[in-house]
């Protein structure tokens, strides 16, 4: 069916779209009204089950975590009053307990927010079709006097006596189960059963069909010969005699795999095998590109793409179906323990596989996309965490290729040292083992002490003392940082008691747009008011500045009250000349790593002549981090540096 026909046979059902978030329902509207005509909006459980008991509906769409009454109590309520009407679920959780739930409750689907209006369309068509088999049906049935062969070309049909046991199945049925007539019949449905189906709704069905003498219709998940797992709309006829004994059953049932949520259906496929070969594929730049080309092409830049992946899949290594999970992301996946080949065999086929793909050709309208794709390969236990830590690891270290086994036990590790160093960090701040080191900084012509850079240091439980490469990072990411930029400002304008030199102090722009950072450097500015023009700030250049304007302010309010401002490291990375238009700083500090190659490297004697030639024309003051030796020294000096400062003139000490 086109979505034209599927919205026309649609347009006449009654609707029951219960949704508390108003934004999401919003926007579901837009989707819905193109299907139907007549809806019905409930934000919560509650009001949904009052307007089911006042008025009729054909079709039930709901969430699942709602106030007042969730979705999922509310289906359980209304299969109390209607266990026929079709439900389904929309819903932004994947949690593996909320599916097998609507598995229980009899759901014709499941799908992930925010819906794709083509795989709601092929939910609505099977809905469609199932209404329209079930009147088949039951037309048939009372028409044959409750016994006739069922045939439908698509369905899954079978026949059991009143044991239970198999006495038909059609080709249908054999096809997807994998195994023959001769086989399964003589067995019970437990050849094909999965064990994750709950055994309550067995017990329900048997209830319904053998002592209610009903119909009984609900979804199961069932497993084929070589153990792969497919759901089933399954329904099932108790077929009676005259006096109402029951004779046999007829169970008609319906492939609903395909409408599932391909996320949840790869879920089931890892659950279900104690180890996984899985291949996660990313279209590079997924993000960049929906902003760039809109959310309409991107839609279909992803269903060509699925279908490219599917024409291109490497079924030499065993794979036979793509998952398409969102966000640009696919996978491939297997059960390792029938896998015949070997890794490097499997890495080698990917390898060609990913070149076949990153040389296609996409026609988005009138524009042809060139897809380049990121493949990110794990097998074994945890293979789908390996494989998505596989997929920021290529982005993070701009790779396209990585066999990522073990990537999550490397992690965990990375992440119990983080947490070990969380704690040493808590524990030097409450015992107040935050402390400064200060670096003399000297005036090149008088070989004088002119001022000291203060440098924080955290000395751990073993009086071991950590320079900020060992934790500052690790303390960005956490609350801790503000306050150990607390106990550094204390920490550098106490030492303003301790000598009558200047005192440089590091800041970083997380620092200054943080607004309790700025009001405790303006108390401390006011408190030591007379002693402001011996401070100096030492900016640290970040490309991810939120707000330069707020750090100019800053700047410019300061030095008002005397304090100099210094561009830290500056020379190479993020420095910008023009932002020195900006800041109109004090000092430059340049770049330690052009200060020691000096000796060796004519770029960074080239690069330090002109920092130095232009920081004297806009009359602003240098100084050379790493001055390690003698010959340094003479360089820098000749160059017209004012002041230096490195291990040449003295190690960071207390004062």
């Amino acid at each position: 069916m086109t979505i034209d026909e599927i919205s026309s046979a649609s347009k006449e059902m009654r609707v029951l779209y219960v949704e508390d978030d108003r934004r999401t329902r919003e926007s579901m509207m837009e989707t819905l009204e193109e299907f139907f005509e007549r809806i019905t909006e409930a934000t919560d459980g509650k009001s949904g089950i009052r307007l089911f008991e006042i008025q009729p509906f054909d079709l039930i769409i709901t969430d699942i975590r709602m106030p007042e009454m969730d979705g999922l109590q509310m289906i359980k309520k209304i299969r109390e009053l209607d266990h026929d009407i079709p439900i389904l679920i929309v819903s932004a959780y994947n949690e593996p307990k909320f599916f097998k739930e609507s598995i229980k409750l009899d759901v014709e689907g499941y799908l992930s927010k925010p819906v794709d209006r083509m795989q709601f369309a092929e939910v609505m068509q099977k809905i469609i079709k199932k209404s329209r088999l079930k009147e088949e049906i039951e037309k048939n049935l009372n028409l044959l006097q409750q016994y006739q062969e069922v045939v439908d070309v698509g369905s899954i049909v079978s026949k059991t006596d009143p044991n239970g046991i198999i006495t038909y199945v059609n080709e249908t049925f054999c096809k997807i189960s994998e195994y023959s007539k001769e086989e399964l019949i003589g067995r019970s449905h437990n050849i094909i059963r999965h064990p994750d189906n709950p055994s309550d709704i067995y017990r329900q069905m048997w209830k319904t069909i053998k002592e209610k003498k009903m119909i009984w219709q609900g979804v199961l998940k069932n497993r084929t010969k070589k153990g792969k797992f497919y759901y089933v709309q399954t329904t099932i006829k108790p077929i009676l005699n005259k006096d109402g004994k029951i004779l046999e059953y007829i169970a008609l049932r319906n492939n609903i795999t395909d409408i599932m949520n391909p996320r949840r259906q790869l879920d089931d496929l890892i659950e279900s095998c104690q180890e996984t070969i899985i291949v996660l594929i990313k279209i590079e730049g997924f993000e960049d590109m929906e902003k760039f080309y809109g959310h309409s092409l991107i839609q279909i830049l992803e269903e060509q793409f699925a279908q490219k992946l599917v024409e291109h899949i490497p079924k030499e290594c065993g794979f036979e179906r793509v998952y398409t999970l969102g966000n640009g992301e696919y996978a491939f996946a297997k059960d390792k323990k029938i896998c015949r080949h070997k890794a490097d065999f499997i890495v080698d086929k990917l390898k060609k596989f990913q070149t076949r793909i990153n040389d296609l050709t996409i026609r988005l309208g009138e524009i042809d996309y060139y897809a380049n794709i990121l493949v990110s390969f794990a097998y074994g236990k945890n293979a789908f965490e390996n494989a998505k830590a596989g997929l920021k690891e290529l982005k993070n270290r701009k790779l396209e290729f990585i066999l990522a086994n073990n990537l999550v036990k490397r992690d965990y590790e990375e992440t119990q040292k983080n947490l070990r160093l969380l704690k040493t960090i808590k524990r030097a701040i409450e015992t107040k083992k935050i402390i400064c080191h200060f670096q003399p900084i000297i005036n090149n012509e008088t070989m004088q002490i002119e001022k000291y850079e203060s440098l924080v240091r955290l000395v751990d439980e073993d009086n071991k003392i950590l320079s900020p490469y060992f934790f500052i990072e690790t303390a960005k990411r956490s609350k801790f940082y503000s306050k150990i930029t607390s106990m550094v400002l204390e920490n550098a304008f106490r030492a303003l008691e301790r000598t009558g030199k200047k005192i440089s102090i590091n800041l970083s722009a997380l620092d200054i747009e943080k607004s309790s950072s700025r009001k405790e450097i303006y108390r401390l500015l006011e408190r030591h008011s007379t002693k402001a023009s011996r401070v100096v700030f030492e900016l640290l250049e970040d490309e991810n500045v939120k707000d330069f304007e707020k750090i100019k302010s800053f700047i410019c309010r300061v030095k008002k009250l005397g304090v100099k401002i210094a561009i830290d490291d500056f020379g190479t990375g993020y420095s910008n000349f023009e932002r020195l238009l900006d800041y109109q700083p004090d000092i430059l500090k340049i770049d330690g790593s052009l200060i020691k190659n000096i000796e060796k490297s004519d770029l960074s004697l080239s690069v330090v002549k002109t920092v130095v030639g232009f920081a004297k024309e806009m009359n602003i003051e240098t100084v050379a981090e790493f001055v390690e030796n003698e010959k340094i020294f003479s360089i820098i000096k000749e160059l017209g540096v004012k002041y230096s400062q490195g291990y040449y003139f003295g190690k960071p000490e207390p004062l």
